[in-house]
């Protein structure tokens, strides 16, 4: 399967880089990964509401270029369903098996995704419903995605 990770804003701290290289490596036996960064926009202090909203919908068109219509759209959203580590790989061996060859996980900027991008998801996902920050979130969903495969293959893992 190919998992395409679409992120807003770039990593700059070198222990989140770091993390994000070694999850990379570990996952290249189970999967093609890709991960896509995209501009994210300055948003000023007390900004209103319409203003984030045109914030969230740049950073959508941006997301829109990546995003192929065979994929399947799994967004990244604090009201998104919660799953176990089990459940999460039940669901990707599920779709793989069902004939689905490309999953896109889309993590927003800071103050979320664009109506447009909320729209197309197939699934919203949560992993918890604290805010995290979303560079971050890029090494926890890599984290879980290799977690996914080992326990797809009836490998080890940590509990």
């Amino acid at each position: 399967m190919k998992i395409t990770i679409i992120a807003v804003g770039k990593i700059k701290e070198k222990y989140l880089k770091d993390a994000i290289t070694e999850y990379s490596k570990r996952l290249g036996r189970y999967c093609r990964l890709e991960i896509i960064e995209v501009a994210d926009e300055k948003t000023p202090d007390h900004a209103s509401e319409n203003m984030e909203d045109a914030i969230r919908e740049k950073e959508a068109e941006r997301i829109g270029k990546y995003i192929k219509e065979d994929a399947y759209l799994v967004t990244l959203e604090i009201q998104g369903r919660q799953l176990t580590s089990e459940e999460f790989a039940d669901k990707i061996e599920k779709l793989g098996v069902s004939g689905i060859g490309h999953m896109i996980f889309i993590i927003g900027g800071s103050i979320g995704l664009g109506k447009s991008i909320l729209e197309k998801s197939d699934y919203a996902l949560s992993f918890s419903k604290m805010t995290f920050p979303h560079q971050l979130m890029r090494v926890i969903l890599l984290e879980q995605i290799y977690r996914s495969y080992r326990i797809i293959n009836g490998e080890p893992y940590h509990k």
